[in-house]
C-alpha cells in the first residue's frame, strides 16, 4: 500500500468526499431509459446524447472541478475512452455543479489532458433526470440508451484509505462484459465522491443564513485550511462557492469527519480546538434543510486576514531554502531518509517564536524535520528530538509560541534537515524552505523545548487488534511549563494518550485520541500552558490494530516493529515544554572561545550520551544502562532525581583534569 506525500493528502481529502450511504441504500436506476438530453460544453459547441447513435455503449460520468476524486478519475475516464474507442464505446462527462464555472470547466479538461466532451448541466437537469448524486459517478448506457452499470469507476479509494492499484474494475468489467453479449454481474457499486452541488431553492422564513451564521462558523472553524493555497481542496470563504459544498459540508460534519479532530472533550482544552458543538453543527443541518438562504452578505463578518503563503501570522524574518536548487526525487521505489545541511550564519543567539517547514511539492513531501545543532556538538537530523526546532506532517499547522517564550537556536548552530521523500511514479523536483520569526532576547523569560515520551520496543504480533505500548519521562526542573503534545504513530495507530503522574502519586489526564488518525497528525496547545512541578512523570499510552478489520493496515499477517517507514511503526509522545531561562545553566558554547580540545570533549561527551539515551528524550534512566554500570548514575545526577541528563554529563566531565 503506497503512502506518498500526495496520497497522504488524498486521504485527508477522502474525508470529505466519500458517502456514509452505500449507493445500496437509494434508488438505483440500473434499467432506466435515459432520454435524449442536449448541452452545451465548456467552449459553447451544443452537443446532444443523440449524436452517439452510432457507438454501442455510452459512459455518462458526472464531474466537478475541484472534487479530488474527480480530479484524479477524468485521466483515468479519458484513458478508458481511448481504451475502447474502437469497439464502439463513447464517454460523455457532465458538469452540473451550480459552484463550477465554464472556466474552470475548461482548466479542469486542459489540466487532465480530457478530450471527450465535457458539458455543462445548467440547473442539474439532466443529474436530476438520471438520478446522479455525486461527482465522480458514472452511468453505462447500452445501445438503447438503457443504465445498465452505475456508481464508481473502480474501487481504488475509501474513507482515509488509498490502494496501490483498484482490486476491482468496475466499470471496465462493466464494459467488457457488455461488448460480449453478457449481463453486467454487478451492475451497481458504491460511488465515492463529492455531493453534486445542485440549485436550490431558499426558505424564504429561514432563521439560519450564510451571512449572520455560516459564514462566522466557517471563519472559526474551516477557512484556516479552507482557503486558495492551502491543504484543503477547495475554499469556503465566498458564498457562492460553499452553498455548491452545502450538502457536503453536513454529511461530513455529521460523521464527524470534518473539522479534524481527535481529542477527547472531557480532558483538557486546547487553544486551536476545532471540534464543532452541537449547537453549531445544528446550525449547518438547519441552514442545509432550508436551501441554504444568504441573509444580508452585505453584513458579512469582516475577512480574516491570513498572511499570504505561510501559516505563520506575519510574514517571516527569515526564509532558507533547504537546498540551493531544487531537489530531484526518483520515480519509483523506497527513498531513505535525506539529510540536508544550512548554515544560517547565526553570529548571535536567535530567539525563535514562530517556525514553519513549508513543501515545495506536497506530492512528495511526506515530512520534514528541522533540528539546530550546536557548535561542537554531535547529534540532531536524526528524528528524535535533540536540538529539534519545527517539523511539518500532513495535518500540523503552525503556530506562534505564546508571548515571552521562544525557542534558541545558539550562535554558530546548523541546521538540520530530515526529509522524508515518497515516489509518485514520475520523477519530481522539490525545493522546501524554511520561515522564522525572531522574537527580542530581553522579551524571553522561558526558554521553550520539544522533548518525547518514547516506547521503541515494539513487537506487535499478527492480527493483534489491541496491543499496548508504553512509556515514561520525567520532568526535571520546577517551574517547568507543559504547552501542548503531539503523538505520532503510523497505520495501525489506534489510540493515544497523555497522563501526568504528580510527584504526589496523582495521576491526571492530558489528552486522550481514543481514535488516532495517521492522516491528520495534530499538535494540541493547551489553551494556558501547565505547570509541573519537578518529578512529575509524563506517561504515555498507545494502541495498535493489526488485525484485518484496520482498513489503513497494510499487511495483518506481520509481526511489526519500530521502523522509519509508514509500513513498520512508532510510538512517540512528542511535547513542547517551557522553562524559566534563570533555570539554564550556563553552559552554552561561545563562537571562537571555545578551543579544539573542548570541541572533541564535548564530542565525546554527546557520543557518550547517545549511545546509552535510548529513547531520543535526553536523559539517561537507570533502565537505560547495562546493570554494571547503573552505579554510576547516582555520581553523574547533580540534582539527584534518578535521570542523567546531558548538561549533568558534561558539566562532571568538565570537571575532569585536562590534558596538558
Amino acid at each position: 500500500m503506497k503512502h506518498a506525500g500526495w496520497l497522504t493528502w488524498l486521504n485527508c481529502c477522502l474525508w470529505l468526499v466519500v458517502p456514509s450511504v452505500p449507493a445500496a441504500e437509494t434508488k438505483a436506476p440500473v434499467g432506466k431509459q435515459v432520454e435524449n438530453f442536449k448541452l452545451q460544453d465548456f467552449r459553447g459547441k451544443t452537443v446532444e446524447l443523440g449524436d452517439f447513435k452510432e457507438q454501442k455503449l455510452v459512459v455518462v460520468a458526472f464531474l466537478g472541478t475541484e472534487c479530488p476524486l474527480a480530479k484524479l478519475y477524468g485521466p483515468r475516464l479519458q484513458a478508458l475512452a481511448d481504451q475502447y474507442a474502437a469497439q464502439g464505446v463513447a464517454v460523455v462527462g457532465l458538469n452540473a455543479n451550480t459552484h463550477d464555472s465554464l472556466s474552470e470547466m475548461a482548466q479542469y479538461a486542459k489540466q487532465h489532458a480530457i478530450k471527450f466532451p465535457l458539458l455543462k448541466d445548467v440547473g442539474n437537469h439532466v443529474a436530476d433526470q438520471m438520478g446522479a448524486i455525486r461527482t465522480p459517478e458514472v452511468f453505462l448506457l447500452d445501445a438503447q440508451r438503457k443504465v445498465r452499470y452505475w456508481g464508481r469507476i473502480d474501487d481504488q479509494y475509501g474513507v482515509g484509505v488509498v490502494r496501490d492499484a483498484p482490486q476491482h474494475k468496475d466499470l471496465e468489467q462493466a464494459i467488457t462484459e457488455l461488448l460480449a453479449g453478457k449481463s453486467v454481474s454487478r451492475p451497481v457499486a458504491e460511488a465515492v465522491g463529492c455531493h453534486i452541488g445542485r440549485v436550490q431553492e431558499p426558505n424564504p422564513n429561514g432563521q439560519v443564513t450564510y451571512a449572520a451564521h455560516i459564514a462566522p462558523l466557517l471563519q472559526k472553524r474551516c477557512v484556516e485550511c479552507h482557503r486558495t493555497g492551502e491543504i484543503a481542496p477547495f475554499a469556503l470563504n465566498d458564498y457562492e462557492e460553499v452553498i455548491g459544498w452545502g450538502e457536503t459540508i453536513a454529511e461530513v460534519v455529521r460523521d464527524s469527519r470534518m473539522p479534524p479532530w481527535h481529542a477527547d472533550p472531557q480532558h483538557g482544552s486546547f487553544l486551536n480546538d476545532r471540534h464543532l458543538t452541537d449547537a453549531e453543527k445544528k446550525l449547518i443541518y438547519q441552514w442545509v434543510d432550508d436551501g441554504m438562504p444568504s441573509g444580508d452578505l452585505k453584513s458579512l463578518p469582516k475577512p480574516v486576514q491570513y498572511t499570504s503563503g505561510w501559516q505563520l501570522p506575519r510574514q517571516p524574518d527569515l526564509v532558507l531554502n533547504i537546498t540551493e536548487k531544487p531537489n530531484t526525487i526518483q520515480a519509483d521505489g523506497e527513498v531513505r531518509y535525506q539529510y540536508f545541511k544550512v548554515d544560517p550564519g547565526f553570529k548571535e543567539d536567535k530567539w525563535i517564536q514562530a517556525a514553519e517547514l513549508q513543501p515545495g511539492n506536497r506530492a512528495v513531501v511526506h515530512h520534514i524535520l528541522a533540528f539546530a545543532r550546536q557548535p561542537g556538538l554531535l547529534g540532531g537530523g536524526d528524528g528524535g528530538t535533540k536540538g529539534f526546532l519545527v517539523g511539518y506532517v500532513p495535518g500540523l499547522r503552525a503556530q506562534p509560541f505564546p508571548p515571552g517564550m521562544a525557542k534558541r537556536i545558539p550562535a554558530g548552530s546548523q541546521l538540520i534537515f530530515q526529509i522524508h521523500y515518497t515516489p509518485i511514479g514520475s520523477k519530481q523536483l522539490d525545493q522546501s524552505k524554511l520561515g522564522l520569526i525572531f522574537a527580542d532576547p530581553k522579551d524571553i523569560k522561558y526558554e521553550v523545548s520539544t522533548t518525547s515520551s518514547v516506547g521503541r520496543q515494539l513487537n506487535i504480533p499478527p492480527h493483534a487488534d489491541n496491543y499496548e505500548m508504553s512509556s515514561s519521562s520525567r520532568i526535571s526542573k520546577d517551574g517547568t511549563l507543559l504547552l501542548g503534545m503531539m503523538p505520532h504513530m503510523h497505520l495501525r495507530g489506534k489510540s493515544f494518550s497523555y497522563e501526568a503522574i504528580l510527584p504526589t502519586g496523582q495521576k491526571e489526564m492530558l489528552l486522550n485520541i481514543p481514535h488516532y488518525d495517521f492522516n491528520w497528525q495534530t499538535g494540541y496547545r493547551l489553551s494556558e500552558p501547565r505547570p509541573l512541578a519537578s518529578g512529575t512523570q509524563i506517561r504515555c499510552v498507545a494502541h495498535y490494530d493489526n488485525s484485518e478489520k484496520n482498513p489503513h493496515n497494510p499487511d495483518p499477517t506481520k509481526t511489526v516493529r519500530w521502523g522509519d517507514q509508514t509500513w513498520e511503526e512508532m510510538m512517540i509522545g512528542y511535547y513542547d515544554i517551557a522553562v524559566p531561562v534563570s533555570l539554564y545553566p550556563s553552559n552554552k558554547v561561545a563562537v571562537g572561545d571555545n578551543t579544539a580540545e573542548d570541541e572533541a570533549r564535548q564530542k565525546r561527551v554527546e557520543e557518550i550520551f547517545d549511545r546509552f539515551d535510548k529513547n531520543g528524550d535526553r536523559k539517561i534512566s537507570k533502565s537505560e544502562v547495562p546493570r554494571v554500570l547503573q552505579l554510576l548514575i547516582p555520581r553523574l545526577d547533580l540534582d539527584s532525581n534518578d535521570e542523567v541528563t546531558f548538561e549533568e554529563l558534561l558539566k562532571t566531565v568538565d570537571r575532569l583534569p585536562k590534558r596538558n
